[in-house]
């Protein structure tokens, strides 16, 4: 019999949906499963995607231009991105099959076999496909929970920086973590890359769910670093708009979009009826995000007090995206997540929560860490806590936690 490559071997399995055998199987069973697992919200798209798409009108559906569609570049530099103050040009930018493309085309482009990327621990989980891809390894630089993951210090990124280190890769807001890096910290990071001639790839899907008064500060509004900056960005969080697949990458670096350009060119063009959706959520105003992040603040407080009200569980409050990772008085976050799944569901209900581990490097960190996406109406919020609690309860008790 064949067998396959090695290489094929090194791909990790995804965190967010290793378990969703076990969600399928309770569902089909008759169990309401609440999704706390993954970034997929129940908040509507903007009235004008779908209308986009409704009023698109063809007898067949041709290629895009392997940059996505010259209008809705020209929409994005227009309609959103002069409105952050950023200033760029159609050709600066390049869709993409949603962001995790974009993370892969960003690697592919800056990164030689066995170079070095520093990212922040913990981070996004489907990175470390990519960099397997790419045959790239990872640096990391911990983080805590107890102080809510906040920037390291520059001596911990100088003292992991070597000859092979060719960028910092970074999700502002985080995903996991739902830290927000502020101005000040943006810049510092912009001077570590200065300083080292580093490529900064900055991850800003999350950019419209930060929670603070202070605006979000984009890698892009970083001085003197034009040429140093990726930007990574998607709709799919941003107008919820997930299985429209519709991301992009940014550079003010034309040799890095040039080769980009190519990458593009070998998997033809982005999702045409994503474009087209994107282009008519582009007419959603302020008031749009406005509502959402009252929204998300709101389900974020809930949660956040939530969580720290059941015995034993800890988690920071996040200032931004809609995720905060949480210490459970569990040994094995994963066991007690597939548990929840296959044996407890007091009422008919459970919870789907996604183990933390994953989006650890270090060999044994985060074991005791789920992500929780908050990503649900309050309401339904309400009952998947009340069931976390019930069964972190039962589970301690029938393993001899207590």
């Amino acid at each position: 019999m064949p067998s396959i490559s090695i290489y094929a071997e090194l791909i990790p399995q995804s965190a967010i949906r290793m378990l969703t055998p076990f969600a399928d199987k309770a569902e089909a069973d008759g169990i309401t499963v609440y999704h706390l697992n993954i970034g997929a919200p129940d908040i509507k798209s903007p009235e004008s995607a779908p209308k986009a798409v409704r009023e698109f009108q063809f007898d067949h559906l041709p290629y895009s231009n392997s940059a996505g569609t010259l209008s809705l570049r020209k929409a994005l530099v227009e309609k959103y991105y002069a409105k952050l103050g950023i200033d760029i040009t159609p050709d600066e930018i390049i869709v993409t099959n949603g962001g995790s493309e974009g993370v892969h085309f960003a690697l592919m482009t800056v990164c030689d076999k066995d170079d070095e990327v520093l990212v922040m621990e913990p981070f996004y989980c489907n990175y470390s496909t990519f960099a397997a891809l790419g045959h790239l390894k990872f640096v990391t630089v911990p983080t805590d929970i107890r102080d809510g993951f906040k920037l390291p210090k520059a001596e911990e990124f100088e003292k992991r920086i070597t000859p092979r280190t060719k960028a910092l890769l970074i999700c502002n807001p985080s995903n996991p973590t739902g830290t927000l890096y502020t101005k000040k910290e943006m810049l510092a990071l912009g001077e570590l890359c200065r300083k080292h001639d580093l490529f900064l790839i900055s991850d800003e899907v999350y950019r419209e769910f930060c929670y603070t008064d202070a605006p979000h500060f984009s890698a892009m509004h970083i001085p003197g670093l034009e040429q140093h900056v990726i930007l990574l960005d998607s709709a799919s969080k941003r107008y919820n708009l997930c299985g429209a697949r519709i991301g992009c990458i940014i550079s003010r670096n034309h040799e890095v979009m040039d080769f980009v350009t190519r990458l593009a060119q070998a998997r033809l063009c982005p999702p045409v009826l994503g474009q087209v959706a994107t282009y008519g959520a582009l007419e959603a105003d302020e008031s749009y995000f406005a509502a959402v992040r009252r929204e998300y603040k709101a389900r974020r407080d809930f949660t956040i007090a939530a969580l720290n009200n059941i015995p034993g569980v800890y988690t920071p409050t996040p200032m931004g995206a809609f995720y905060t990772l949480a210490e459970l008085p569990v040994p094995d976050a994963q066991a007690f997540c597939k548990w929840m799944l296959t044996d407890f569901h007091p009422d008919g209900e459970t919870v789907m929560l996604t183990p933390a581990a994953a989006f650890y490097k270090t060999p044994g960190a985060g074991m005791n860490q789920v992500r929780v996406a908050y990503v649900l109406e309050i309401p339904r919020l309400q009952r998947a806590m009340k069931v976390l609690e019930a069964g972190l309860e039962e589970y301690r008790k029938i393993n001899n936690l207590l």
